[in-house]
């Protein structure tokens, strides 16, 4: 790999091994994912209805994990994902959630918290597939799980610093929650 490093590795090697086999072996993958780059992903990501990891018996990879590791091997620049997160995202709102999923992966952390705060005020409906059905969340519950949890959509998330801990280094300034009001 030559490409632009993400923490020092291949940012494809962000997604474990077994979860990064069976999205290379699914179909949407193979017929849906290939020859994509940073523009086109834009027509499949608009076109998701949920979010999630793996389902079903087979654990077979959402088509939304498919375009997160899509993303995480084409490394679109900073500007373009900060696009699909704020401008494309007031209209679609999954491609908002692979956007921020995309940050919280790839971005440092100060830079995470940063960018996905403000998004903590949006409240649409998201729906996510789990192993057999279907639940709903809010957009900023994902967020919030972005921000606070180790695990998300079958994917292990890159350990954030508290946000106590950025605000003490003075990378960060303390953030003023609309519920202080």
């Amino acid at each position: 790999y030559s490409g632009p490093l993400i923490r020092g590795q291949n940012p494809a090697l962000l997604v474990e091994t077994a979860v990064r086999d069976r999205i290379t072996d699914s179909l949407y993958w193979k017929e849906q994912c290939f020859g994509l780059n940073a523009a086109t992903l834009l027509d499949r990501a608009v076109e998701l209805t949920y979010i999630g990891g793996t389902y079903g018996v087979g654990m077979k990879p959402t088509p939304f994990l498919c375009l997160v590791f899509k993303l995480l091997t084409i490394v679109p620049d900073r500007e373009i994902v900060l696009e699909y997160l704020n401008h494309g995202g007031e209209e679609w709102k999954y491609l908002r959630a692979l956007a921020a999923f995309y940050v919280q992966l790839t971005f440092e952390p100060a830079d995470v918290y940063k960018t996905l705060e403000p998004f903590l005020e949006d409240a649409r409906k998201l729906r996510r597939r789990r192993k057999e059905t279907y639940v709903l969340l809010h957009m900023d519950e994902f967020v919030d799980e972005l921000l606070t949890k180790d695990r998300s959509c079958a994917t292990s998330l890159w350990k954030l610093p508290s946000r106590q801990l950025l605000e003490d280094l003075d990378q960060l300034e303390p953030r003023a929650s609309p519920l202080q009001e």
